[in-house]
């Protein structure tokens, strides 16, 4: 999906290289570590394709290196990372020749597409034109899926992954997906599991029902909810997955534009839509996905 970019990743603090080297190498990336300026300079014989720069480091700061660095590689694109209230300082580095900056903590997916912008600009020689849903979305085998006919409570489990499995430090964020793709026994996709889903799925049938009119004074006494979602999480979870999931989310093509796929989460109210090419999914667009397209648009 990133064409194998490499990407030079220049910062002193060492579990923020470490940690951001695993984001980017999920998301396809190749990834150079150097952890001052002098040793980026180094790193450049490999040849990377784009720097992601620290503006503050002891010794050979930000601003030094990136000055060095188009001295030696006219054409490298730099993007600087700089802490909050240290906006002068980035834009400083942009108008010396930076291709962006980001302001940390910063977002992993943000970090992406700014680096896949970066690597298009240095092979086209220009900014890049209004990206497709394909170099947005979420890859399909990325997404967490679970069968139909398991179990709501593996379901619940695997939902709590997605969660506790992202990687998080002060300097950078990976952003959970928050449902899961629901695949039948041929492995097309059937439906999504939400949390929505689950806390729809313990609400008792009688809630609903006509009640008299008697019947609110007791509904929202206490004694009425006393103990109901205990009750209701412990039978939910004997239930299947396909019980009570979501219908399969919209599609869209790969190849589509970004406002079509926030077209299509208006009108059809889905937080998500599943990407095509062809017959095959390929992917999933969530709404987060297009929030930090606008952040990467207004920065840009």
């Amino acid at each position: 999906m990133n064409d194998s970019i490499k990407v030079l990743m220049v910062d002193d603090e060492e579990q923020f290289r470490a940690t951001t080297r695993k984001l980017l190498t999920r998301k396809g990336f190749d990834t150079l570590l150097a952890g001052s300026g002098e040793e980026a300079l180094e790193q450049l014989k490999n040849q990377p394709d784009v720097v992601v720069l620290d503006i503050k480091m002891p010794g050979m700061d930000g601003h030094e290196t990136l000055k060095e660095i188009r001295r030696q590689a006219p054409d490298m694109p730099v993007i600087m990372l700089t802490g909050h209230g240290d906006l002068p300082s980035a834009k400083e580095a942009r108008e010396s020749g930076a291709f962006d900056y980001l302001s940390k903590p910063c977002d992993i997916d943000l970090l992406a597409a700014k680096i896949s912008d970066a690597f298009t600009s240095r092979r086209k020689g220009a900014r890049p034109a209004e990206r497709k849903v394909r170099e947005v979305m979420i890859p399909f085998e990325e997404y967490t899926s679970i069968s139909a006919g398991q179990s709501v409570l593996e379901a619940i489990l695997e939902l709590k992954e997605t969660f506790s499995s992202r990687m998080t430090t002060s300097r950078i964020m990976e952003t959970g997906h928050r449902s899961l793709l629901v695949l039948g026994a041929n492995g097309e996709v059937q439906g999504v599991m939400t949390i929505k889903d689950l806390l729809e799925s313990i609400m008792p049938a009688y809630l609903s029902a006509p009640k008299p009119s008697t019947a609110d004074s007791i509904q929202y006494s206490p004694m009425f909810w006393s103990g109901m979602f205990t009750l209701e999480v412990r039978k939910l979870s004997t239930k299947k997955v396909g019980e009570v999931m979501s219908p399969r989310p919209s599609t869209i093509d790969a190849d589509s534009n970004l406002m079509e796929a926030a077209f299509l989460m208006i009108t059809q109210n889905e937080r998500r839509l599943l990407v095509m090419q062809g017959t095959r999914p390929v992917g999933v667009i969530r709404e987060q996905d297009l929030f930090f397209e606008m952040v990467r648009v207004q920065q840009g």
